[in-house]
């Protein structure tokens, strides 16, 4: 780990003491002087929570979908499907593209077959 200046020692054992005594065990046990309070996340914190454009996007695109297909009373089923597809697309989630892939290719064969 990197030196501490002694402001950033103070805070970090402020945060060690405002822990509870099971974490505070746990950091014990790996060395409280591997232990970095400061580190960055892994991921881009955006990442991991969604950016606020993405949302309303998401939010939008569903509203639109539903409001263009005016379905009558759809069950909470329908309505959870359709918004997790949203987000798994807008998200380019592989196993969405998958299914939407799917979806694509059985309507063309049953229009095949009309």
């Amino acid at each position: 780990m990197t030196t501490l200046s002694p402001e950033e020692e103070q805070k970090k054992r402020e945060i060690f003491e405002a822990m509870s005594p099971k974490r505070q065990q746990g950091i014990l046990k790996k060395g409280y002087e591997n232990w970095d309070p400061f580190q960055k996340p892994k991921e881009p914190f955006d990442r991991i929570n969604g950016k606020e454009g993405d949302r309303e996007r998401l939010v939008s695109l569903w509203h639109q979908f539903l409001k263009e297909k005016d379905f009558i009373s759809p069950s909470n089923a329908f309505l959870q499907g359709a918004f997790e597809i949203c987000r798994g697309i807008l998200e380019e989630d592989e196993r969405y593209r998958g299914m939407l892939e799917f979806c694509l290719w059985y309507k063309g064969k049953r229009e095949e077959k009309i």
